[in-house]
């Protein structure tokens, strides 16, 4: 199992960017897929969930109506779109699915909001 995030970097308050996550190694499409980030001197927290079909999805509170997760069942790529970004969204964003009872992570990608 591989997860290779991509699309983080700098963006000023209220800007915006996608976050991709290609994964390989395991039948993607049968699998939940989520996004998580650290920020510094904090505990890594759930962002965003979506299910393998894509018909289901789950938000952290402090992301709702900002966030927008999808995913690509043909490219194996799960994305984030960020917009409305807040200083505190500043943190390393990570790729996370459960196969076979085992969480597998990628290497994840910074996003730092800042003016």
């Amino acid at each position: 199992v591989q997860l290779v995030e991509s699309g983080g970097g700098l963006v000023q308050p209220g800007g915006s960017l996608r976050l991709s996550c290609r994964a390989s190694g395991f039948p993607f499409s049968r699998y939940y897929m989520s996004w998580y980030r650290q920020a510094p001197g904090k505990e890594r927290e759930l962002v965003a969930g979506i299910t393998g079909d894509g018909g289901s999805t789950n938000y952290a509170d402090s992301v709702k109506g900002r966030f927008t997760i999808s995913r690509d069942n043909f490219r194996n790529t799960v994305y984030l779109q960020m917009n409305s970004l807040k200083p505190e969204d500043t943190a390393v964003y990570y790729c996370n699915t459960p196969y076979f009872g085992r969480n597998y992570w990628g290497q994840g990608t910074q996003v730092t909001v800042s003016s």
